[in-house]
């Protein structure tokens, strides 16, 4: 029970729970926009989280078995045998299999499925990415799409090259750490939450799923978007800024100027949200209510959007029939 005093504890936690969900890294936007509009995401999005919470219940019994049979094979504490991130997968793990009859055949599976678990998570992770910046700009990067694709795979394994070298681990933990999770991740939960329940407004949110899927959700999903989600990340990021302590790998401290590194990754994805806010604002004629209202609150017409969007699809096909 000590440790829930301890802020990293509800970081991990939240953490956790976004990354498992593909909260925040535009993945679930991304891939559901190919959805169908009466497409039923509420009963979707109930079987996916209750599927995804009992596979990593399901995971929390196995991972906590081995790291107890290693324990005691050992004869020590949990605490010292337990390794996070990282260090569960390629150090606990491992040393469990070797001891199964079989041993390379489990190995060669154990690390199969991790190359599988990598490659299904960068997959949705770079679709949010190269389907919102395409989207942006549709004239340019859209009739290039497999090329603009190719040029970013590039740029991220040039990234990532030096964390597989020898010091890698300590370049990972500072962008696991700052860039990829923690802090960050629930600053761009906490806005996202704001923006649909509080600047668009909940109840116009409820309004469409119900003219998408025919009926209203539970009343419960209205106040966790409005009061439980925000109040839970605003305060756990505020618990993890005033427990903040160093970064630290094994018994290394990273210096100050790491640190400075990590948070200049960090707020490179924290500013854009003010940053984008500012720009708006200013690039709004009219005045501070007028402002407010066209920013805040559009006045969009779903029915009409979604007759435009059927009308495009059909001169898009008659054009493509004509050409042929």
């Amino acid at each position: 029970m000590s440790r829930l005093g301890d802020s990293t504890v509800w970081l991990d936690a939240v953490s956790q729970i976004f990354f498992s969900y593909g909260l925040g890294l535009g993945s679930l936007v991304a891939l559901g926009s190919y959805n169908r509009y009466h497409n039923n995401v509420y009963k979707h999005a109930l079987i996916v989280s209750c599927i995804n919470s009992g596979t990593s219940m399901f995971s929390g019994f196995v991972v906590f078995s081995v790291v107890g049979f290693m324990a005691q094979a050992q004869s020590k504490p949990v605490s010292e045998v337990a390794a996070s991130g990282p260090g569960l997968a390629f150090l606990v793990y491992p040393s469990a299999v070797l001891q199964l009859p079989g041993a390379p055949f489990w190995s060669a599976l154990f690390f199969i499925m991790l190359l599988f678990v990598g490659l299904d998570s960068q997959f949705c992770t770079m679709e949010g990415f190269i389907t919102a910046v395409v989207d942006e700009w549709p004239r340019y990067l859209r009739p290039h799409k497999e090329l603009f694709i190719a040029v970013v795979c590039i740029l991220s394994y040039l990234v990532a090259i030096p964390i597989v070298c020898q010091g890698g681990m300590y370049v990972f933990k500072l962008f696991d750490y700052y860039a990829a999770s923690g802090i960050c991740l629930l600053f761009l939960i906490f806005f996202e939450c704001i923006a649909i329940s509080w600047a668009y407004g909940a109840n116009k949110f409820y309004e469409n799923l119900k003219d998408m899927v025919g009926y209203y959700p539970c009343p419960w999903w209205k106040w966790c978007w409005i009061v439980f989600c925000p109040a839970i990340c605003f305060g756990v990021f505020c618990f993890s800024l005033i427990q903040y302590n160093r970064l630290t790998y094994l018994t290394y401290e990273y210096p100050w100027w790491g640190e400075l590194v990590g948070w200049m990754m960090g707020l490179s994805s924290m500013l854009c949200i003010p940053g984008y806010m500012i720009y708006k604002w200013t690039q709004t004629p009219g005045s501070f209510e007028h402002r407010l209202k066209i920013l805040c609150r559009p006045d969009i017409d779903i029915k009409e959007l979604r007759m435009q969007s059927i009308g495009g699809i059909v001169s898009k096909a008659n054009s493509d029939i004509t050409s042929l």
